[in-house]
Parts: C-alpha cells; sequence; structure tokens
C-alpha cells in the first residue's frame, strides 16, 4: 500500500496561523500558554480547571488543509455564540472551532471581538459545569 505523502503548509496557511495566533498571543499575560511552536498555539487559562485539569480556552492548529482556530468559551457560552454572525458561522465546524483557508480581516476582527469576550466571560466564572 502506497502512502500519500503529507500536503505542506501553504506560505498562505502560514500567514493565516501567524494572524490567528496574534488574536490569542494579545492575551497570553492573563494565560498558561502551554504550546507554541510552527504547527500549534495552545492555551489554558490561569487557576480555572475542569474535572482537576486545566480549563483549555483556546489554540490554533495549522491543518494541512486549513488553519483551525479554537475557542472554548464559545462551546460553552450561548449568549457568545448569539454574537456570531453568519458569516463567520460558515467557517464553523462543531461549536468551538473556526477553520480558514486564507486571512479574512473582517472575520478576524470579529473573531478578535469574541475572543476578548469570551475571556472575560471564563474569568468570571467559579465552577465549569457543561451541559
Amino acid at each position: 500500500m502506497k502512502k500519500t505523502p503529507l500536503k505542506t503548509p501553504t506560505s498562505e496557511f502560514l500567514e493565516v496561523f501567524q494572524a490567528l495566533r496574534a488574536i490569542l498571543t494579545k492575551h497570553s499575560a492573563r494565560l498558561n500558554v502551554t504550546k507554541d511552536n510552527d504547527e500549534w498555539f495552545y492555551a489554558d487559562m490561569k487557576s480555572k480547571t475542569y474535572r482537576g485539569k486545566p480549563l483549555c480556552f483556546g489554540g490554533v492548529r495549522l491543518g494541512k488543509n486549513y488553519v483551525s482556530y479554537y475557542l472554548m468559551p464559545v462551546y460553552m457560552n450561548p449568549k457568545l455564540q448569539a454574537m456570531i454572525s453568519p458569516a463567520l458561522k460558515k467557517h464553523m465546524q462543531g461549536k468551538a472551532c473556526f477553520n480558514f483557508k486564507q486571512i479574512n480581516k473582517p472575520l478576524f476582527l470579529e473573531l478578535i471581538s469574541i475572543t476578548a469576550t469570551g475571556l472575560k466571560m471564563f474569568e468570571k466564572i467559579d465552577e465549569v459545569t457543561f451541559g
């Protein structure tokens, strides 16, 4: 069986990754960055846990077909979900992931706002529950 080689990220994907990473790194003083390399940026909340483990705030992953932006406050907050425009919803996969193949300044500006709002919401919660 012949293996198909993995796609190499395009320079455009690298630019998308860096632009999305910048949205999260703006808040890194208020987060615990646990992974920061050429393919992943991942940050947990400081001193917030869920089931005894650090509570994930968000991340960016450079994939072979797109760049993913994960934002956990969206997953657990219907008010924040309601703030998402129809255009940004078209990029959603699941409840907390947005996929992009190119930079989209209006949608990235929206992500900046939603990320900041989500961080404020997460910082205010005492106990994390899902469902």
